[in-house]
């Protein structure tokens, strides 16, 4: 009641809008205003004797209205006060206290309101420019302040993995700083198309902060489901991919492409370990963003050497493309956000956004670890009516070498075109 409080990162824009009360005021101004000219017309048509005493009565009455109004618009005010703290409290969270000790300086700085120079802007209907971060930085707030503690216009401190730590915080976006990224000599990358294929030089990527610090360490590990070996583009299972079905829930690319109406042009790959996907893509003329964090590997830097467009974003964030702008949506069991159900909901739900309709979304080998996770994706998937065009249950060899058998489910499902 008395206004809209929009959050943008740590504040709080306002815009009034009318309510019940504003509606009261003003029909009670409309009946001061007729009360008034009733009492004016009333002493000049009076007789002279009355007409001091009309007029005393007048102005009585009118600082009585006066004063009933003036009672409203405070009750309206303290009703929108207490309104904005009901919002923040419902949201669960505060804005970030800047006023807090040992909070960096430069945290204060990006975090303060600034005014726009012309007053209010007629298209947004906002008064202030905000910072644009995170709400869960403010449970962060001590790691928040560190990371934003360097010299200004110095070299920034070697602290990306700090910076990933408060994404998966959900401390996302986090702020924009003033110092300069560690330089990386990126001396001896391969012109793109040689670039899909060639092995990358560990020299121009950065170790700090993970464990390995070379692609024969990383090609030991199993780093996610999707991601055995993923590092090795030449003697691995990597280059198979997607041309190779060592299963039948392994889909060939050139035979989901033959599936699509109107052509496969962008594509957006959820979770893409090394960027292989998106090179198989590339092969085929068509443009691929790879979402992906630095977690155990440098993987944005090596997606990027292979001249391929990686998207340093978490699952928690909304995808920061426009509704219905790709021809296909390609994910794997990195799409297991884990926890309750309405997660991974709140996941597909962004997917089918930003997917046209007619256009495909590829579930490529998502493990299933029961039956159960099985019939609940099934049921999840169903519910937006897409097409199945692939739909293959299946056994598939772990890919670490145990020789387990596991169970995976593979689709290719058409969006349809809603009324």
């Amino acid at each position: 009641m008395g206004s809209v409080s929009l959050n943008i990162g740590d504040g709080t824009a306002k815009f009034k809008r009318a309510t019940v009360c504003s509606s009261a005021v003003n029909i009670l101004m409309i009946f001061s205003v007729i009360s008034t000219n009733l009492f004016a017309l009333y002493a000049f048509t009076s007789s002279p004797k009355h007409q001091s005493h009309v007029l005393h009565n007048t102005h009585k009455n009118f600082s009585l209205i006066s004063e009933h109004v003036s009672l409203i618009l405070k009750e309206i005010d303290s009703s929108q006060k207490k309104l904005a703290k009901m919002e923040k409290e419902l949201l669960g969270y505060e804005t970030i206290d800047i006023s807090r000790p040992n909070i960096a300086n430069e945290l204060k700085f990006f975090l303060q309101h600034h005014q726009l120079p012309l007053g209010k802007d007629s298209r947004t209907g906002i008064t202030e420019m905000v910072a644009s971060v995170g709400h869960s930085c403010e449970k962060s707030a001590d790691l928040l302040s560190q990371y934003m503690t360097y010299k200004v216009s110095g070299p920034c401190p070697d602290d990306w993995s700090l910076g990933q730590k408060l994404i998966l915080r959900g401390c996302e976006p986090l702020p924009r700083r003033r110092c300069f990224a560690k330089p990386v000599s990126k001396v001896g990358l391969s012109p793109f198309p040689i670039s899909l294929w060639k092995p990358v030089s560990e020299k121009i990527l950065t170790w700090s902060g993970i464990g390995c610090k070379n692609f024969e360490c990383l090609n030991k590990k199993k780093l996610s489901r999707e991601c055995v070996g993923c590092f090795d583009l030449a003697n691995g299972y990597e280059n198979q991919k997607y041309v190779k079905a060592t299963s039948k829930s392994d889909f060939v690319i050139d035979d989901v492409l033959a599936l699509a109406s109107g052509g496969i042009r962008i594509g957006f790959d959820i979770a893409g370990g090394s960027g292989t996907f998106a090179a198989r893509m590339a092969e085929r003329n068509v443009t691929v963003v790879t979402n992906t964090l630095n977690i155990d590997a440098p993987f944005s830097e090596f997606i990027a050497a292979r001249g391929l467009f990686p998207l340093y974003l978490s699952l928690d964030h909304r995808f920061p493309f426009y509704d219905n702008v790709f021809d296909l949506v390609h994910a794997s069991s990195g799409l297991d956000m884990g926890g309750k159900p309405e997660k991974l909901e709140f996941l597909m739900f962004d997917i089918d956004r930003i997917l046209r309709a007619g256009g495909l979304f590829w579930l490529d080998n998502f493990f299933c670890s029961d039956e159960e996770k099985k019939k609940t994706l099934t049921r999840l998937i169903e519910r937006f009516g897409y097409k199945k065009l692939k739909w293959v249950v299946g056994d598939k060899v772990d890919t670490a070498g145990s020789g387990k058998s596991e169970i995976y489910l593979s689709a290719v499902l058409q969006k349809p075109a809603r009324g």
